[in-house]
């Protein structure tokens, strides 16, 4: 069924380019670490982005919503780019800005959510809760491995985000049931 929503479709077109990115600066990310416990879990992470590729991918097939050539080449660039950069920045700013970068993309699960609920489609409501829920998990991660480092306070202070500042109000401990989320409105900041 195709829709008519320019939001919903920038919304879709945007997440599935922007998953590449993030797939690709978690390759480089991942080989630039040193320990093999970080390295893993960083490698995890890539391919959950893969995935959510994937689940985004069918859901702009099954509306007729295609993929945007330049959101792909842009996103293929900045993802190369980040990647490349992990070699040269240290172990600190990669799990800083990904942690910042994860805490924004919770949010845009839940906002495809509430366009798709405003033109009447729930069908995509379980997977794109899953993917919003899975960001928050990542944003934790990344949150977790640098939380006591020095330039944490700073950091924070200057791109508002870390352990005060989320870009989401999403909560894990107690909010992981789909129903409960569609009770409290995610996502309003």
């Amino acid at each position: 069924m195709k829709i008519n929503h320019p939001a919903l479709i920038n919304s879709l077109r945007l997440a599935y380019s922007a998953e590449k990115a993030a797939a690709y600066a978690y390759i480089g990310h991942a080989r630039s670490l040193k320990n093999p416990g970080e390295k893993e879990a960083v490698q995890q992470i890539e391919k959950d982005e893969w995935e959510h590729r994937e689940n985004v991918l069918i859901i702009m097939q099954q509306h007729e919503v295609s993929v945007s050539k330049y959101y792909e080449f842009k996103y293929f660039l900045v993802g190369r780019l980040i990647s490349f950069s992990c070699y040269f920045i240290g172990r600190f700013m990669p799990y800083f800005f990904a942690g910042k970068l994860e805490s924004g993309n919770v949010c845009e699960y839940f906002k495809m959510m509430k366009f798709f609920h405003s033109i009447g489609i729930t069908e995509h409501d379980k997977v794109l809760h899953e993917m919003g829920i899975k960001e928050k998990e990542h944003e934790v991660f990344f949150l977790e491995m640098i939380k006591d480092e020095s330039w944490m306070p700073f950091f924070e202070k200057i791109f508002k985000w870390g352990e005060e500042n989320s870009l989401n109000d999403v909560d894990l401990e107690t909010e992981r049931d789909i129903s409960k989320s569609e009770q409290k409105e995610y996502c309003n900041k």
